[in-house]
Parts: structure tokens; sequence; C-alpha cells
């Protein structure tokens, strides 16, 4: 009996960071539209629903701490509450950024982008699989399919030198542009950092089950 609710209270955590990563998912694509498109009020949606984040993990974090104090469980069950209790932090930090590229939007919202933006929102695009996916490599233990999400990093990272480079031919080309070219770069910075901590959950993954750290 006590092994059965404590898979079940482990079934609900998991549920719960699986619905703190939707929401952080969405605010990744939120953020990015509002840029993309200068849309203030889709910003500020972003901005707002960013506490909700920070609640969520708050809540989960008591949870895991409670499931260890009543149930004080040991070897892979302990890490596996221990490694939620930093995947939510990792998600929670993902949230954050996607904050600051929605505030980016209502810094420049007000003047026409010095370009359209296409290497933003196709890093996004990978950071949203990256997030969805090391999410589902969680739920599942797939060490493989961890492996293969870290792995995708590496074009987020080629996509964002390449948007440094373009940015600052811009800026030396017109002086003009120094100021909206520098919040760009930063919102593919923010990207990169997204990718990073989706990379970190997937690390995570493999010590949960193996209880061998790694670098990915």
């Amino acid at each position: 009996m006590v092994r059965k609710n404590f898979d079940q209270e482990l079934e609900k955590l998991n549920q719960e960071l699986l619905k703190m990563g939707s929401m952080v998912e969405e605010a990744i694509h939120k953020a990015v539209t509002s840029l993309a498109e200068s849309d203030v009020e889709l910003a500020k949606e972003v901005k707002e629903n960013d506490d909700a984040i920070d609640d969520f993990e708050v809540d989960i974090e008591k949870k895991c701490i409670r499931l260890i104090a009543l149930q004080q469980p040991v070897a892979k069950d302990l890490r596996t509450i221990g490694m939620i209790s930093k995947i939510i932090t990792d998600l929670e930090r993902m949230g954050d950024y996607a904050y600051n590229i929605a505030r980016i939007t209502t810094e420049i919202a007000n003047e026409p982008l010095i370009k359209p933006l296409v290497d933003i929102p196709r890093m996004t695009k990978i950071t949203q699989e990256m997030v969805r996916e090391c999410l589902d490599a969680f739920v599942n233990l797939d060490i493989e399919k961890a492996k293969e999400v870290a792995a995708m990093d590496e074009e987020v990272d080629r996509i964002n030198d390449q948007i440094l480079r373009e940015l600052l031919t811009y800026m030396m080309e017109d002086a003009s542009t120094i100021t909206q070219a520098t919040r760009l770069m930063f919102a593919g910075r923010y990207l990169e950092r997204i990718a990073d901590h989706a990379t970190n959950i997937c690390e995570r993954i493999v010590y949960m089950v193996t209880g061998e750290r790694v670098s990915l």
C-alpha cells in the first residue's frame, strides 16, 4: 500500500511537471511571436503568465520535499525526486528567458524591425521541440531520446552565431540600428540559454536512470 501511494504521488508530480513544461513552451512561442509581430498585448500575456510558472515551481518543490519527508525514498526513487526538483528550476529559468524576450517586444514595438525575423523564429521552433521532447524523454526514462535532444543544441548555437554575425553587420553599416540590433542579439541569446537548460534536463535524465553524471 505504501509503495502504491508513493507511485501515485510520483505520477502526480510528473503530470504537474509536464503541465509546467507546456506552459513554458507556450510562453516561448508567444514571446517570439510577439517580437516578430510587434504585438505588445501578446507580450503582456507572457509577462503575466510568468507568475503562474513561478508558482508552479514553488508548488512542485513543496510536494517534492513533502514526498521525501513522508516516504523517505532511497536509491533511484530519491534520485527521481531530486531530479524533478532540479528540472522545475530549469523550466522556471526558461520561463524567465521567455519573459525577457517579451520585455524586448515592449521596448522596440514602436519602431519598425531593422529586418524581418527569420532565424530567431527558426531557433524558437527548435528550442520548443527540445523542451517538449526532453520532458517526453523524462517521462519515459528514454536515455537515447535525451541524447538526441541534447544534440539539437548544436544547431541552436549555430543559428545564434549566424544571428550575431548578421546583426553586427547591420550595426557597422548603420549606427542607428545599434540599439535594436543589440536587443535582438539578446533575444537570440535567451533562446540559446533555453536550449542549454533543455540540455541540462537531458543530462539529468541520464543521471536519474543510470546514476552516472554525463556531459551532453
